[in-house]
């Protein structure tokens, strides 16, 4: 295989690597499709990094792909099966795996962060983090399984009543599939706030009702004459947004905060939330939520291809981590045939 090896400090060699051996009676060969480019690709590749990953491995994790072969344990999964990965493994053991709280394991590895992932033709994984996907899906919509996954996951702590208004801050690819889960809920009204007018352009283009840039307009202002009281559920798609999300929540509604930014230190009124009857959610990657995500994917409700603005060959994966820095692109699949 010609395969990216991450480096470090941002820099990514191509090298000749061999085809994956299944080495654990539990392995899994896939030969993948394609895989998506994350923002977590972005920190990991950022300088300094944003995000921490092991030099000298293959990154990403949202992939898609056949099976190729099993090893000798492997009874749910067989060549020529279309699977998807759930990329985070948990160890099973620590005290919050025991409590049934697999996403704040204590002891995991993470496929494309600390071991070999999907920007290669061919990705070895254990089965447990593989899932089944009707081959009818295509290709594109199947590949952003993962992300959707942890939208997925992160509704289910924020469900809506018909009609309710949804206000997501940050149009990125994260906050649009937020955009989309929302609408196939039933959601009357999605509002996304953004400061690019690229990312705000595309938004309308894929019919959400309304779009503000927040560099010309107040948010919260906006907010309330487009609703009438404040969203009933604000989900912060950035991660540095609490104080702006409780000021654009109507009186009880929710808030979810799902984006990361370990280092920004916002500023919380406590009061707000406690006189306002707020609820806050905080939602990381999801728990448990990949059977119903497949079956999400399989209704075709949600079509995750809709964000795909560029298809590139894998030779070209730093072209597609630039576009979508610069914000020339919402997601960017990198084929691996």
């Amino acid at each position: 295989m010609h395969v990216p090896i991450f480096k470090g400090e941002g820099v990514l060699s191509y090298e000749a690597r061999p085809v994956p051996r299944l080495d654990a009676p539990d392995d899994v060969l896939v030969r993948i499709e394609a895989c998506g480019i994350c923002g977590t690709d972005l920190n990991i590749l950022a300088v300094p990094p944003a995000h921490k990953a092991t030099p000298g491995i293959i990154i990403g994790h949202e992939g898609v792909g056949l099976v190729e072969r099993v090893g000798a344990s492997v009874r749910d999964l067989k060549p020529g099966d279309r699977v998807v990965v759930a990329p985070r493994l948990t160890c099973g053991r620590c005290a919050y795996c025991r409590r049934g709280l697999d996403n704040q394991c204590t002891d995991y590895q993470t496929i494309g962060t600390t071991r070999d992932g999907a920007f290669a033709p061919y990705l070895l994984a254990p089965a447990r983090a593989l899932f089944r996907i009707d081959p009818r899906v295509p290709r594109d919509d199947a590949a952003l399984f993962e992300p959707l996954s942890c939208v997925v996951g992160a509704v289910r702590r924020a469900p809506i009543q018909p009609g309710d208004a949804v206000l997501i801050i940050g149009g990125g690819p994260m906050g649009l599939l937020f955009a989309q889960t929302y609408r196939a809920m039933g959601a009357g009204q999605i509002l996304i706030a953004d400061v690019s007018p690229y990312r705000l352009a595309f938004a309308r283009a894929i019919g959400v009702d309304l779009t503000v840039d927040v560099r010309a307009e107040d948010l919260r202002q906006a907010v309330h004459d487009a609703t009438g009281l404040g969203a009933d559920v604000v989900v912060d798609a950035v991660g540095n947004q609490l104080g702006t999300a409780i000021g654009c929540a109507r009186r009880g509604g929710q808030v979810v905060l799902f984006g990361l930014r370990p280092h920004d230190l916002p500023a919380v009124s406590q009061y707000a939330i406690t006189r306002h009857d707020l609820t806050v959610h905080g939602a990381f990657v999801g728990l448990h939520p990949f059977a119903q995500t497949i079956r999400l994917l399989e209704s075709r409700r949600v079509q995750p291809s809709a964000l795909v603005t560029h298809r590139l060959p894998l030779a070209e994966l730093a072209e597609g981590v630039r576009l979508m820095r610069e914000q020339q692109a919402i997601k960017v699949i990198i084929e691996a045939e």
